[in-house]
């Protein structure tokens, strides 16, 4: 049942890899090249452009790359010439060793779309390495009984090189005793083996030395030689054996050090000091020499060094045992390092796309390879991100991973998300590896500006100077940079009568609103318009709220006496019997107001009267009444000043005078008064006076006006002409005089002047106020209706 179920297990894995390859992105034929080592940096290796099938231009616009494993940058690509070319020299074996073929693998990433190429690099060894001896003297003691046929182990050399350009055989000169030959281990290392030809007379030929020489195959070839001497013994006649030829041990990759890992044995036949054995390593390199440490008496094989599987997983230790009479036997320890989860997987980015547009979906973020030294499960690795971000990554392609963005992102959410990157492996314990990618979200124009009110009341004094600043928008938007930057401006407003670009001016910049003239309550009391609030990202946004003017009333217009009339010819005189009783009503005194509000609550108040005490004054309805009985010692004529005033701050008022003539009844017939005509007449002649002496002063102002302005026109001629005065063509810009007052309204008079060269004639311009006239909305102004009054300027 557990073989069955591993099985199905097996079977899905490959049935989703197949699913996975076959959505995955498009991965072209890999194409093998080849190239001798040691060859210098830029040699060329083949042309990708041709090899792809793609124009030099679009390898450079798809951000071509070669990218090697571990991040070995041992090629470049020349994008304008689209050459694959070394990146440095190449030695075959510092990157390969003893493995034949050597192939370095690389990928070709394409982006736009994104397309990887896989190819291989085949490095041609060079017989750039000779053979070396491990120990160039050597030392041999045979017995002389030894039979012809004997073979007798001899060290062997290396060579760095492989195949043909590898160290092929021994040879020595020409010996009658011995020859050698050449024998194969399993790994396909060669080594020699001395054998006898001849039998051994110790007392013709005690000694003999040989000279051992190492060949390769290459052209020319390479030789190493060693020295041989040779002792001829007495009888030994039994060499040591091992109990095993072969010994076989697993070792993990972690094993402790000092630990045993194998004990050898050997046994010898012989006695005394022919039968004592001890144990040494037999030309081991020195790589072995620094694993591993042999004792000489137990036979014990103890780890000095830790071993890496993934540097060496396999290592033949011959091991030699040698009695007391120089005989020796060999055998040999094969020692298999098994691997341990012991490195976690490694990530190499090839590309990060930061920033990315926030409007923009599925976006390739990252691309990305992994990898893991180790081998079986422990070399599988799985790859994951948080599951809250908007980001997915794609099924592997040849172990490259890219992350994509899951539909459109918003920066005004979040402008900036940090990635983790998490690699597991699938060995026991887990090891793992993160990685962290900032990706920021660059921002489009996706928010219009925003007020902080729909709608702003703004109040602002009557009367105000001009440009004062009345209050202030504000908008705010969420997008950054340019796209958030706000203008402002006034909208065109929806009442067509409405003067908006003469009233009120906006900044741009801050929201700043000012008015631009003085406002007069009585004729303008409220008023509406819109103001926008437009970015500056393209396209641009705007959004506008509603702003209300109320303009509040200032104690700026005295009261204004209806009745009794105050510009007529004749002063009007009231009679009153002298029967009357106290509290008659004589008359009333109606004025009106411009202002509103407490500013329009008018006083009545008696402030001359010609018999104080006769005569009183309502002071709310104005109403003249007596305050007591009249009697005939009253004088005749009375004249009464009533006081007008207003309730506002400063309170303004008004005056008007009474005439009361007192008769026995009203069949008495009217007489003037005979004061009446000297007082008119006196008036006449006083508006005369004043007609004659405004017209002189205006003659005399306009005169020097002309007379200022000739003599800088000549002084202005006769510098530039030589002292010669002329008239000036065309007109001259005027200088305008601006005076500000206050009355009942605040109005500006201002004066141009301007010279004419080609009348001949001067003409005096100057702006005045039309006056609103009163006395004809006089009764409108008794039903309490409000006239609006405004300023109109006029040129005459």
């Amino acid at each position: 049942m557990e073989a069955r179920g591993d099985r199905f297990l097996r079977q899905r894995q490959v049935l989703l890899l197949f699913i996975f390859l076959g959505g995955s992105l498009a991965v072209s034929e890999s194409r093998r090249y080849s190239v001798a080592e040691e060859k210098e940096r830029g040699f060329l290796i083949a042309n990708l452009a041709k090899d792809l099938g793609l124009r030099v231009e679009e390898l450079a616009a798809r951000g071509t790359q070669v990218v090697s494993k571990g991040n070995k940058q041992h090629f470049q690509l020349n994008h304008q010439t689209g050459d694959l070319l070394l990146n440095e020299k190449l030695d075959r074996e510092e990157l390969c060793g003893p493995t034949e073929p050597c192939i370095l693998h690389f990928q070709i990433l394409l982006q736009n779309p994104l397309q990887f190429v896989t190819n291989e690099l085949q490095i041609i060894d060079v017989n750039d390495h000779s053979p070396v001896f491990f120990e160039n003297e050597m030392q041999l003691k045979i017995l002389e009984n030894t039979p012809p046929g004997t073979v007798i182990p001899l060290g062997n050399a290396e060579d760095l090189d492989v195949g043909r350009n590898g160290l092929q055989n021994y040879t020595i000169a020409p010996n009658s005793h011995f020859h050698v030959l050449t024998r194969s281990r399993r790994d396909g290392k060669k080594y020699p083996e001395l054998v006898l030809d001849k039998a051994l007379d110790r007392e013709d030929q005690p000694e003999l030395s040989l000279t051992l020489v190492a060949l390769d195959g290459g052209s020319p070839p390479r030789s190493a030689t060693a020295q041989i001497h040779i002792l001829v013994l007495d009888i030994n006649d039994n060499a040591p054996e091992f109990a095993q030829s072969l010994y076989e041990v697993q070792v993990l990759e972690n094993s402790p050090l000092n630990s045993v890992i194998v004990t050898v044995s050997a046994s010898d036949l012989d006695t005394g000091n022919f039968g004592t054995i001890s144990y040494a390593f037999f030309h081991a390199s020195e790589e072995i020499r620094k694993t591993f440490q042999l004792n000489p008496i137990t036979g014990d094989m103890q780890l000095v060094e830790y071993l890496n599987f993934e540097a060496i997983s396999t290592y033949e230790v011959d091991i030699e045992a040698k009695d007391g009479g120089g005989l020796s036997g060999k055998s040999t320890v094969l020692v298999q390092v098994v691997d341990v989860n012991d490195n976690p997987p490694e990530l190499s980015l090839s590309s990060v796309n930061s920033p990315i547009p926030e409007n923009s979906e599925e976006t390739v973020v990252a691309v990305f390879s992994v990898s893991d030294l180790d081998s079986g499960d422990n070399g599988r690795v799985m790859c994951s991100i948080e599951n809250n971000l908007p980001f997915v990554l794609k099924p592997p392609v040849e172990n490259f991973y890219t992350l994509v963005s899951e539909g459109a992102l918003d920066r005004e959410s979040q402008a900036e998300y940090n990635i983790t990157i998490t690699v597991t492996d699938l060995g026991t314990p887990r090891l793992k590896t993160e990685h962290s990618i900032t990706v920021l979200v660059s921002d489009v124009n996706d928010n219009a500006p925003t007020f902080t009110q729909t709608s702003y009341t703004l109040f602002v004094q009557e009367n105000n100077s001009p440009a004062l600043h009345i209050g202030s928008v504000s908008a705010t938007d969420r997008d950054s940079g340019t796209n958030a930057q706000v203008t402002y401006s006034l909208l065109q407003p929806q009442d067509p009568h409405l003067p908006l670009p003469s009233l009120v001016s906006i900044n741009a910049d801050n929201g700043h609103l000012f008015a631009l003239r003085s406002l007069d309550y009585e004729a303008l009391q409220a008023f509406e318009f819109r103001v926008g609030a437009t970015d500056r990202g393209s396209p641009a946004l705007s959004s506008e709220a509603l702003v209300r003017m109320v303009v509040v009333d200032d104690n700026d217009n005295s009261p204004f006496v209806l009745y009794p009339l105050q510009n007529s010819s004749a002063p009007c005189t009231e009679l009153v019997p002298r029967a009357a009783e106290a509290g008659y009503l004589v008359t009333k005194v109606v004025a009106v107001d411009g202002d509103s509000g407490q500013n329009a609550w008018l006083s009545f108040q008696l402030l001359k009267a010609t018999e104080p005490g006769l005569f009183s004054v309502w002071a709310h309805n104005g109403e003249v009444r007596t305050a007591r009985p009249l009697s005939e010692r009253d004088a005749a004529k009375h004249r009464l000043v009533v006081l007008v005033k207003d309730n506002g701050e400063p309170p303004l008022s008004a005056t008007v005078t009474l005439h009361v003539l007192l008769v026995d009844g009203f069949s008495q017939p009217y007489l003037p008064l005979p004061e009446a005509a000297p007082d008119q007449a006196q008036a006449d002649s006083l508006t005369v006076y004043l007609v004659i002496a405004l017209a002189s002063v205006s003659s005399l102002f306009l005169f020097s006006v002309l007379l200022f302005v000739a003599v800088r026109l000549c002084r202005r001629n006769r510098a530039a002409l030589g002292g010669r005065c002329s008239v000036p063509e065309g007109h001259f810009p005027g200088h305008l005089v601006d005076i500000s007052g206050t009355g009942t309204l605040s109005q500006s008079y201002q004066y141009e002047v301007c010279l004419t060269g080609d009348s001949g004639t001067s003409q005096f311009k100057f702006l005045k106020p039309v006056i609103p006239n009163f006395l004809a909305q006089g009764a409108e102004r008794v039903n309490d209706a409000k006239p609006s009054v405004r300023n109109s300027f006029e040129f005459s």
